[in-house]
């Protein structure tokens, strides 16, 4: 087998993944009598990888602009036009073509540019033109989409859920969670810097196994691969030295940040007005690009290191302080994101973790529905401290809800863990009857999510109290009310599970089918959660064909004995499959028994 390489994609076996609603959009575009679409997005998000995935298999006339050749006319089309040629005569020529993919279309020289224009003009030929935000674009290239020629699809970063499946992949087994979020903070979305960034920590040896896991880890320093230098490089190429020197004073004071009057104020402007720097809402300074520090680290020599890098009990206080600031937005039932380098960085560097910070971590992070960063947070803090019950308590808990029965009943059983974790435990055994807590308003709050809100009466306080009186009366509309506030404060995966319970309350089949649309779009970000509420919701959401190869795959049938058994290709299957993994929100064939034979599913 024959792979094409692209340096502007992701190489195999880098799959395609995400974008499923992007994709079938271009694909509409170009169906007869479209005129076609102009893709555009930040540099790195995946725009060519998805345009050419768009065109695969068809007749397509492909050109590209580059930087070195915007001086030369029609140099983009030069394998496709004579060499001497007029506008006039290059449409004329063109004409005829059916399809025209246009890509790096920022850096088209003039006359290639007007050509692209005047072809969309004509309309006899589909263009699919692909542009990177942020930079120049020709005139006539924009007026596609600002002069209504071309509809446009402007892309964001590959959500974090997608790209850990392409992490997977690149790194040749899953990473734990910490690493997938560190490697995707890291690039900010950035598909060809995070590829280039895991492969030198797989190649270097930097990614360790997991204990008792098939998931790898990577602490430790960033590599300074050429890819991280080029994106660096304003940061690096300073000729200032009195720039080069406040850089790398912001660069070592990370985690913490420093302030206004302990810096030079114009050199601050400076930068600010290069974009190395940004200030928060309290006038602190960090640097503009989470790789600066890294790559200003590494490069600073051992002397100048030793020179700016501060105390080692610096964090102590900074680390206290977040741990505050993350107890007070739980108690104000709001989960929503909030800044925590300091953890994170502890994290990165190896350090050890106190046990309380950790579990405080793991709780926010499994209230926001991500579980698998939970049960990540719990084991750090169970590294330096194993007979943690507060940290034992939410790893339990992380696996309960994530269907992973063995670890929480071995928690549970080894350590006598009740409450919430015994409770949760039944659930994922399929007994969702056992009591509550009485003396536990968030074991009340836990019923209504299993279902039976009359645990909870006169118990709980605003958004929790609205879920469960909505779920008490059975309405729908209430529900789907309820959802969208614990969207709003951060609890995706109660909102998902608010959404699932609307749909068995809706009377009216069209509100069914919008609730268990968001409710399958919000359970994808919770990190493969299998809580009953959500059993048998997302099978919904695949095709008859896709619902047909998943239960035959949750069998345990491989993509060889399927496409025998329906007489389609290998690749038809696999492609089916993987299409089906992203809706899933799932990273293999592991996930589809649960899927497929919930205890609780129910046709939605």
């Amino acid at each position: 087998m024959t792979y094409e390489q692209d340096a502007k994609t992701l190489e195999l076996p880098w799959p395609f993944t995400g974008r499923e609603d992007e994709l079938e959009v271009v694909r509409r575009s170009l169906a007869a009598g479209r005129h076609g679409i102009a893709v555009t997005g930040p540099a790195g998000c995946g725009k060519t990888r998805l345009v050419a995935q768009a065109v695969r298999g068809s007749g397509c006339a492909k050109v590209a602009g580059t930087p070195e050749t915007r001086g030369i006319p029609f140099a983009a089309f030069a394998h496709l036009l004579p060499e001497e040629v007029t506008l006039h005569r290059a449409v004329q020529l063109l004409s005829g073509v059916r399809l025209l993919l246009v890509d790096d279309a920022h850096l088209l020289d003039d006359a290639s540019a007007a050509l692209v224009h005047q072809l969309a003009v004509q309309g006899r030929t589909r263009l699919l033109v692909v542009a990177t935000d942020g930079t120049r674009v020709p005139g006539a290239v924009a007026r596609l989409w600002t002069g209504e020629l071309l509809p446009r699809l402007a892309l964001e970063p590959l959500p974090a859920t997608e790209t850990a499946q392409l992490m997977t992949a690149g790194a040749g087994g899953p990473l734990e969670p910490l690493t997938a979020h560190r490697l995707h903070s890291l690039c900010r979305g950035d598909l060809r810097l995070l590829r280039d960034l895991l492969g030198a920590v797989r190649e270097r040896g930097l990614l360790t196994r997991v204990p008792d896991s098939d998931e790898w880890a990577w602490r430790g320093p960033v590599p300074v691969t050429a890819a991280v230098r080029e994106r660096v490089a304003p940061a690096l190429d300073r000729t200032d030295p009195v720039e080069g020197e406040t850089l790398d004073k912001l660069a070592f004071a990370e985690p913490l940040s420093l302030h206004l009057d302990e810096l030079d104020l114009g050199v601050l402007e400076r930068l600010e007005a290069d974009a190395l720097i940004h200030l928060d809402e309290h006038a602190a300074v960090h640097l503009a690009h989470p790789l600066y520090g890294p790559a200003l680290r590494a490069t600073a020599g051992t002397l100048r290191a030793r020179r700016l890098t501060g105390a080692p009990d610096r964090c102590g206080p900074a680390l206290a302080a977040e741990l505050s600031a993350l107890e007070r937005r739980i108690e104000q039932a709001d989960v929503r994101p909030v800044p925590t380098p300091v953890g994170e960085w502890l994290v990165a560097q190896d350090a050890p973790l106190p046990p309380g910070y950790a579990a405080v971590r793991a709780r926010f992070a499994r209230l926001r529905g991500e579980l698998r960063q939970a049960a990540a947070w719990a084991r750090e803090g169970l590294r330096g401290a194993p007979g943690d019950d507060s940290c034992r308590s939410e790893l339990a808990l992380s696996a309960a809800q994530s269907g992973d029965v063995a670890t929480a009943g071995a928690l549970v059983a080894e350590h006598s863990l009740g409450g919430a974790a015994t409770m949760w435990l039944a659930a994922a055994r399929g007994d969702v009857d056992r009591a509550p807590d009485p003396a536990d308003a968030g074991s009340a709050y836990d019923a209504v999510r299993l279902g039976d809100p009359a645990p909870a009466a006169g118990r709980l306080s605003g958004v929790f109290a609205q879920h469960a009186d909505a779920l008490a009366r059975g309405d729908g509309p209430a529900l789907d009310r309820a959802a969208e506030r614990l969207e709003e404060r951060g609890f995706l995966l109660f909102a998902a599970e608010a959404h699932a319970q609307a749909v068995r309350a809706h009377r009216d089949p069209s509100a069914a089918r919008t609730s268990r649309t968001r409710a399958v779009a919000l359970a994808r970000r919770c990190q493969s959660a299998r809580t009953p509420a959500l059993s048998g919701l997302v099978l919904g959401e695949l095709t008859v064909r896709q619902r047909q190869i998943v239960a035959l795959a949750a069998t345990g049938l491989s993509n060889r004995q399927i496409a025998e058994q329906l007489t389609l290709s290998v690749r038809t299957v696999g492609n089916h499959l993987y299409s089906a993994y992203a809706r899933l929100g799932a990273s293999d064939r592991r996930a589809l028994p649960w899927l497929v034979e919930a205890p609780h599913a129910q046709p939605a």
